[in-house]
């Protein structure tokens, strides 16, 4: 699993648990769904994402490290 599997994963899981907890027991829930939204947006002009970042200082390999070598 990759970096950037890892970062879409997440961001898909509080989407949808935020959603679900506004319906089960307060609309402030959405306040998450919010963040996670920003977070995306921001990320797709900046190119900067602080989950990637932790991920990346863990060890998970990204993308690019598992690209096939082209010698």
């Amino acid at each position: 699993m990759t970096v950037e599997r890892i970062v879409f994963i997440v961001a898909g899981f509080m989407v949808l648990f935020s959603l679900t907890m506004s319906q089960l027991h307060h609309p402030y829930w959405l306040g998450l769904t919010a963040f996670v939204g920003f977070n995306l947006f921001q990320t797709g002009f900046t190119q900067w994402c602080p989950l990637a970042v932790i991920l990346k200082k863990l060890g998970v390999p990204t993308e690019s490290s598992c690209a096939p070598s082209t010698k």
